[in-house]
């Protein structure tokens, strides 16, 4: 069975990880999320640990999830980290190569035009790299196309 950490942040970025269900409900998991009721809500439970927010140009709180990753990490001992962003995913997924973890980053799909700023940061150190658009090939041109997640 494969060991699956999930990170993401609430709202559409974790309703594009949990669509994912049908895979990851197969596989022994944990996630990496904020303590939200959208979160508490549809991760009844699952196994997760909570991370620090706001992130957005938080640097504190960034810092912090370093410290929450590395735990996570240590503990739980995943064979993946899966993450659709946002900010939650950069620390985990550079912890993740450090560690030799495999990581596979999916570019949320309402964002066609212009990479985000995680999507940006985690592409370096992701050892797969899925687009739901053709059209964020442009961005990204080594990017998988998997098609939309919702």
């Amino acid at each position: 069975m494969v060991r699956v950490l999930l990170a993401g942040s609430t709202g559409g970025h974790l309703s594009q990880l949990y669509a994912l269900r049908p895979w990851w409900s197969e596989h022994d998991r944990h996630w990496i999320t904020f303590d939200k009721p959208d979160a508490r809500s549809l991760l009844a439970g699952e196994s997760i640990t909570w991370a620090f927010h706001p992130t957005t140009r938080n640097i504190p709180n960034l810092l912090r999830n370093f410290g929450v990753a590395a735990k996570a990490l240590r503990r739980f001992r995943p064979d993946v980290v899966v993450s659709t962003g946002a900010a939650v995913a950069v620390p985990v997924f550079y912890l993740a190569r450090l560690l030799n973890i495999r990581t596979v980053y999916i570019e949320v799909y309402d964002r066609i035009d212009t990479a985000t700023l995680t999507g940006r940061l985690c592409h370096p150190v992701s050892d797969l790299f899925l687009v739901q658009w053709e059209e964020q090939l442009k961005m990204y041109p080594k990017a998988t196309v998997i098609g939309q997640l919702m």
